[in-house]
């Protein structure tokens, strides 16, 4: 009993340690705390967001592409709509197809890196060579034929396919980090035990590579933002609802954004969007970096 008491103890300290360096490395540059605002604020934006608006937005017929104002801050659309609602009530589709496409990219390609590097070998080879296969499969020609076919209405179905053009630079990157922790004496210790490779890699080597790997899943967002975002500007995949990237398309080839003055709020806020939630992300990462990095925080 007093050992388990102890081991327990000593877990709570751990715990206790490492979320009071965590806290040092946020305070030290205060800009990371609002990376970590900006990311909740996106969160709870995407997930409550549009609850406070209607389904159907109102429709001003006398307000039409009007400049930015008290009673609408970034102005109004070609329809008349208050473009911050558009964006907040657009921000769903764009986070949850992100968030899709980063786990997908990251759970397929953290996993065939994790196991390439771990047995190489023959399984080496034939997942390597998988993998060269994917990145050289260009993504939009791809998207381009595929969107002939496929309506992509759901982000969930616009995540998937994102996720699944995107896993190979992650899958390449998590099997050189396997191949240099392989060769530690814990995994070499793991093996002499004879412990099955499920075990090595899901309790050994997974562990070792989670900074790494969450900060991965971060920097995939930001492409699967882009991605979509893109996409859907350059109009080459049809919308059946509000998002960020039909904003744009919208603002620019509809309602003269970039030589319409009064139209110039329509295209700032899916821009400004973008942009901060790239910030944040960007300033997490680098937070992440210092806390998983003991060579930085003695620096």
């Amino acid at each position: 009993m007093s050992v388990l008491l102890e081991g327990s103890s000593t877990s709570a300290t751990m715990r206790r340690n490492f979320w009071a360096g965590v806290w040092r490395v946020m305070k030290r540059k205060p800009s990371r705390m609002v990376g970590v605002v900006l990311i909740l604020g996106f969160v709870f934006m995407g997930v409550f967001g549009p609850m406070f608006y209607p389904a159907q937005l109102d429709r001003d017929p006398n307000a039409i592409t009007r400049p930015p104002s008290w009673e609408h801050w970034l102005g109004t659309d070609d329809q008349g709509r208050d473009v911050i609602a558009l964006v907040v009530t657009g921000s769903r589709y764009v986070l949850l197809a992100a968030l899709v496409t980063a786990v997908i990219t990251v759970v397929v390609g953290a996993g065939i890196g994790l196991f390439s590097g771990f047995k190489r070998g023959r399984w080496d080879n034939v997942l390597m060579r998988l993998t060269d296969m994917k990145l050289t499969i260009p993504g939009l020609p791809l998207l381009l034929v595929l969107s002939t076919v496929w309506k992509f209405g759901s982000a969930i179905q616009m995540g998937l396919v994102l996720g699944l053009l995107s896993w190979g630079g992650v899958a390449r990157a998590v099997r050189s980090q396997t191949l240099s922790l392989r060769e530690r004496g814990f995994i070499e210790a793991a093996r002499g035990l004879g412990l099955s490779t499920t075990h090595i890699v899901s309790k050994e080597l997974l562990p070792s590579m989670a900074p790494y790997i969450a900060m991965n899943m971060l920097i995939a967002v930001t492409g699967g933002v882009y991605a979509q975002v893109g996409l859907f500007f350059l109009g080459v995949l049809p919308y059946e609802s509000n998002n960020w990237g039909q904003m744009l398309n919208t603002a620019v080839f509809r309602s003269g954004a970039l030589t319409v003055p009064s139209a110039l709020g329509f295209l700032i806020g899916p821009l400004l969007a973008i942009l901060l939630l790239t910030l944040a992300i960007v300033l997490v990462v680098d937070a992440m970096d210092e806390i998983f990095n003991p060579r930085l925080r003695e620096e």
